[in-house]
């Protein structure tokens, strides 16, 4: 519920910001090998529970090798059977952020401090005045649930592929991703690790991020590494996000996991709403609260 509520609030956001960022909902395709056939029944069966519990959640589509060639004509006859998951996007995070930076900018009472970490217990804010911290991992002295649980993800310039919407491949060991970006980018990921190691990407994740998007598409045997890069997401214990109060004028916001851009809307009505009221209504609609 989340993720879909982030994804209707999306459009609304992305046009108050000052700069264009890239947003699409073209759905989400699954694809998988055929020795991995178990794997995605089981995955069916997670999605369709799902389905029945979240009222209106588009239902996924089942596709033949057909089905699949039309809607990803680049990826030919590899597949013989795919989901689609209707309604699913995604944005360009990057550029995201930085029409983010240039909105605030642009605003007259707003100052920025770069490189000048601080905590909020050494801060006494005033009775017109709120602390809202959003550290991640950096918050875990105040938040001792909190935990890192590391990706790995590599960004490659491929324009002799043309997917069109972000692509799943089910795997027993990793969900592989790849998602497209503007001029013939796309981000491949899958690792997850429970670890809080912020060391450079292995050789053997590596080569089975790269591997497995070539087994999607041909295409990325041409491509470019334009960065590999790794970092650890901030989760709790649940995997799921949360706000509370450190105290009666800090506000903490945590625990975003893998789910991160798709659902920060959600999380931003919550907090302007608990900013207001102190009321956890919306909280309690996408099970934020975690006191």
């Amino acid at each position: 519920r989340m993720g879909q509520y982030g994804l209707e609030r999306w459009p609304e956001l992305l046009a108050s910001l000052a700069s264009a960022v890239f947003f699409q909902r073209e759905g989400t395709l699954v694809l998988w090998h055929r020795q991995d056939a178990p794997e995605a029944v089981r995955f069916a069966g997670v999605l369709a529970r799902t389905v029945n519990e979240v009222p209106g959640l588009p239902a996924m589509q089942r596709l033949d090798a057909a089905g699949v060639d039309a809607i990803e004509p680049g990826i030919g006859k590899r597949f013989a059977q795919g989901l689609l998951l209707p309604g699913e996007g995604q944005l360009d995070n990057r550029q995201l952020l930085a029409a983010l930076l240039a909105s605030l900018q642009a605003l007259p009472n707003v100052t920025m401090h770069w490189h000048s970490a601080r905590a909020p217990d050494e801060f006494e804010p005033g009775a017109s005045e709120r602390i809202i911290d959003c550290r991640g991992l950096g918050a875990r002295p105040q938040w001792a649930a909190l935990r890192g649980v590391r990706g790995e993800v590599i960004r490659v310039h491929a324009p002799e592929v043309n997917l069109r919407r972000p692509t799943r491949l089910v795997h027993p060991r990793y969900p592989l991703y790849i998602a497209p970006k503007p001029d013939g980018v796309f981000v491949i990921g899958a690792t997850e690790i429970e670890s809080d190691d912020m060391s450079p990407a292995s050789v053997r994740s590596t080569l089975e991020l790269l591997s497995a998007a070539y087994s999607v598409h041909s295409g990325f045997a041409e491509a470019r590494i334009l960065e590999i890069a790794t970092q650890c997401r901030p989760s709790l214990p649940d995997n799921l996000p949360a706000i509370r109060w450190l105290k009666p004028r800090v506000m903490q916001v945590n625990g975003l996991y893998r789910h991160g851009f798709l659902i920060a809307p959600a999380m931003l009505d919550t907090a302007i709403e608990r900013l207001a009221t102190r009321t956890p209504t919306l909280a309690s609609r996408f099970a934020l609260e975690s006191e």
